[in-house]
């Protein structure tokens, strides 16, 4: 659910974004401008993934060209914007440095960190690693995972950089340095015919918006959907929740999020690193160090308990206190360092807790009553195929499950949906989880 809301709200910034880029190059109102940045969107996720890679690999040369020229370009002609940027005293200009105003921003900043799901939804197409493609795979999955924390940080730099530049150079630049479109129009104006340096400006920003949302789009109609069905037991499809979460992104547009954005990502920062910081947690101190939790993930229904409070609840904890903190409710002091606030417990809550549980709650099978290997000789997931008794689909080893009422096996999907249970192994006797309990599972 936290991921869910990462979606629509980057949704919501992005499709304004574009909104502003049609307003100012064709003169659409914004507020039909925040419904066409929506509803473009619906078809091109509709078809999901493969459709989305190829418009992902088709606009980028063009995106990349637009988006550093710019950039180079004052390198080359304004060697000296360097300068001014290293020497840029903030919007009072007293040069004072303020550890609280650095933690706000630093907040902003921090509440991307959940898009490291939505790079999760590209990995997953990754081939097999194989001793051919060892150093290629490793490469790709660092670059593309946990890497593109390197590439989001450049371009907030370069962003940066071009708003230094815009408040520096241009009247009244102050006023919509924040504003991607005319970012890039000023300095596209320096170097091309002012109507050709608006359409190139409108373009690129319609290019990026769309690039960057319907992955939004796509990654949060998936996550609604699972939350849904697990709580549920209940499958609408992903295209009602793509439906859904298009609508609540629109909602928040035509309510001028831009204006409160800080606020917004401010808050949101303190639920997404409690989250990503539990989950790192546990993988460092509980899978490796403390052995309490199991080496490879589970993800199905009868394996795992309802809730597990190593993580559920330090991320609980987490989200909770840095929230208060976040509204002063723990005083104005620790006010803008809430996510220090989040980041602190869900490191140090995740193997409190295991220690305390003795990590019973990770796992309530190690057996999903399957005679079949789940990894291949090379440690990948098993790309044997089963077919699935309750919805006759065929699914890969690492999907199914062995039936309760039926000596056969079922989808992941289907045994989510099990109302009655009928199909969910019973549970084994409860002992401590450990790195050696469970096969490999995906």
């Amino acid at each position: 659910m936290i991921f869910a809301t990462f979606t629509f709200i980057f949704f919501a910034l992005e499709g304004s974004i574009m909104a502003q880029g049609l307003n100012l190059g064709l003169g659409v109102p914004l507020w039909a401008g925040y419904a066409v940045s929506t509803i473009i969107i619906f078809p091109l996720v509709i078809y999901g993934m493969k459709v989305l890679s190829k418009l992902q690999l088709w606009t980028t040369p063009l995106w990349l060209i637009l988006m550093v020229l710019p950039f180079v370009y004052l390198l080359v002609t304004h060697p000296e914007s360097i300068d001014s940027f290293f020497a840029y005293q903030g919007e009072n200009g007293n040069g004072a440095t303020d550890l609280g105003s650095i933690m706000l921003a630093a907040g902003v900043c921090l509440s991307l960190i959940a898009q490291i799901a939505e790079q999760i939804d590209y990995l997953r197409f990754m081939p097999p690693r194989t001793p051919a493609n060892n150093r290629r795979w490793w490469t790709a999955m660092i670059l593309a995972g946990p890497g593109w924390v390197l590439f989001g940080a450049l371009k907030q730099v370069i962003g940066l950089f071009l708003a230094v530049y815009i408040i520096a150079n241009v009247a009244d630049g102050a006023a919509i340095a924040n504003q991607p479109v005319y970012q890039f129009l000023e300095i596209y104006q320096d170097i091309l015919p002012a109507p050709v340096a608006l359409a190139l400006a409108v373009i690129l920003v319609v290019i990026s918006q769309v690039k960057i949302n319907v992955t939004n789009a796509y990654s949060g109609s998936l996550a609604w959907t699972n939350s849904f069905t697990r709580v549920t037991k209940r499958y609408p499809g992903r295209i009602v929740f793509l439906a859904v979460n298009l609508l609540i992104a629109l909602v928040l547009m035509e309510a001028n999020m831009f204006d409160f954005l800080n606020t917004i990502l401010g808050f949101y920062a303190n639920c997404g690193m409690s989250w990503i910081v539990v989950v790192a947690s546990d993988i460092v101190f509980n899978k490796y160090l403390l052995k309490l939790s199991p080496k490879k993930p589970e993800f199905r229904r009868g394996m795992l308990y309802a809730i597990n409070p190593v993580g559920f609840g330090a991320m609980l904890v987490s989200a909770g206190v840095s929230i208060a903190a976040f509204f002063g409710l723990l005083g104005s002091t620790i006010q803008p360092y809430s996510p220090l606030v989040a980041i602190g417990l869900a490191l140090i809550l995740p193997p409190i807790f295991a220690i305390a549980t003795k990590g019973r709650y990770y796992l309530r099978r190690v057996d999903d009553g399957i005679d079949l290997p789940m990894d291949d000789e090379l440690g990948n997931p098993s790309d044997a195929v089963l077919a699935c008794h309750v919805c006759r689909q065929e699914y890969e080893r690492p999907d199914m499950v062995g039936c309760e009422t039926h000596d056969s096996v079922i989808c992941s999907l289907c045994l989510s949906t099990d109302r009655l249970k009928d199909h969910v192994l019973p549970p084994e006797p409860k002992t401590a989880a450990t790195a050696e309990d469970l096969p490999a599972a995906v």
